[in-house]
């Protein structure tokens, strides 16, 4: 699976292309008859086309002063490199600049761009650091990709923070380092109620250990934790066998252990740990499960949404994540 489509609503928002309205209004003579929204009813994106020889910083400057930004609550931020990929440094930069034009920012996404555009192991990243502290009443952050650039610098980061107000995060990549997942896990977020990690595959940087996903595990993080996704993942069985045991599971209201190489034998980990009857939902969806265990977790679980879709042979030998290259 690659991430094939852009996100059509975010933040319970509808996403507006702020790039295509502009190209619809050149289409029509002029800049200035470029139709908006009204500033507060969408979630704003602002990317780079095929055919536009502008900069990223160059759009987010035409946002700048077309838009109301004072009231804006929600940003897409799409793809920002034109022939090939580039490191989010420099949009970074420009984004941070303009913190003070932004009081009401509350949602951001980083790296809605599809494997059309660029695949999600080549999307580079950088330091997000900055950006977290110029936004510091941030509610929801998602950020793609974790690559570095082509000299090996640079690559995703995070410093460990407080963000009071953060409720949502989540980190998608084909491989997340474990430096990032340590760093997260090193945060202080209060008001945290939904967490996902796509800890991806070794060969794309994501080497994180079941050390590093201990804090998440053992309860003592995150105490308004409600969702917590470990997805994506190679060592899938040893998630659920440590989730199975895991103290933060009684305060869930959903699990989302999906897109991973999960087996029979983590399954039946799950089945045989503490009750997984409290949930609203259970997502295990992108498995190598046999039909005998999935009928057993349904059976076992009969009041809760369990998602058994996408499901590999169980007696393949390539098992492969979800999202990777």
């Amino acid at each position: 699976m690659t991430v094939n489509d852009h996100i059509e609503r975010f933040h319970g928002l509808p996403v507006f292309d702020f790039v295509e309205a502009l190209a619809e209004a050149e289409e029509k003579g002029g800049s200035g008859a470029v139709r908006l929204p009204d500033a507060a009813s969408a979630a704003w994106r602002i990317r780079l086309d095929y055919e536009s020889d502008a900069t990223f910083v160059e759009r987010w400057e035409q946002f700048l002063a077309a838009v109301d930004t004072e009231r804006v609550t929600a940003v897409v931020i799409g793809q920002w490199s034109q022939d090939e990929p580039d490191s989010f440094r420099e949009p970074m930069e420009a984004i941070v600049a303009a913190a003070g034009r932004l009081p009401a920012l509350r949602a951001l996404f980083v790296g809605d761009i599809t494997s059309e555009e660029c695949e999600i192991s080549w999307i580079q990243q950088c330091d997000i650091t900055p950006l977290l502290t110029a936004f510091p009443r941030l509610a929801e952050l998602v950020v793609r990709g974790a690559s570095q650039d082509w000299d090996g610098k640079g690559g995703l980061a995070l410093e460990p923070l407080r963000l009071e107000a953060l409720k949502a995060l989540r980190f998608e990549a084909g491989g997340l380092p474990g430096s990032v997942v340590r760093a997260v896990a090193g945060c202080d977020f209060p008001a945290l109620e939904r967490l996902e990690l796509w800890l991806g595959v070794d060969s794309y940087g994501g080497d994180a250990t079941m050390d590093d996903l201990a804090p998440f595990l053992d309860g003592t993080r995150f105490p308004a934790l409600r969702h917590l996704g470990l997805q994506n993942s190679e060592f899938q069985d040893d998630i659920a066998a440590a989730v199975a045991h895991a103290p933060v599971v009684a305060r869930l209201e959903s699990l989302d252990l999906s897109m991973g190489v999960l087996t029979d034998q983590g399954a039946t980990a799950l089945l045989e740990g503490q009750p997984l009857t409290h949930l609203r939902a259970l997502d295990l969806h992108h498995h190598y499960l046999s039909d005998a265990l999935q009928e057993r977790l349904r059976q076992a679980l009969p009041g809760v949404e369990l998602d058994l879709s996408e499901a590999g042979k169980p007696d393949d030998r390539w098992r492969y994540v979800a999202v990777a290259e």
